[in-house]
């Protein structure tokens, strides 16, 4: 997922998503402790995914209240 794509969506839509993906890593936790992981990869996407959308949910957050730059 690419920053430009969720820059494109709303707080809801972000927040919504920011739950799946928070689901999701849960999941490839317990996947990865019972050692039915098959994608490695996708932990490293999810958690990159997650950070993506925090940092603009903060950005945005920052801009509403005035002390961003």
């Amino acid at each position: 997922m690419k920053a430009s794509e969720l820059r494109l969506k709303t707080d809801d839509e972000l927040s919504a998503e920011l739950d799946l993906l928070g689901k999701e890593k849960f999941n490839l936790r317990f996947q990865r402790a019972s050692g039915q992981l098959e994608n490695t990869a996708r932990v490293r996407q999810v958690r990159r995914d997650i950070a993506r959308i925090m940092t603009i949910l903060g950005e945005r957050r920052r801009k509403a209240s005035g002390k961003g730059s």
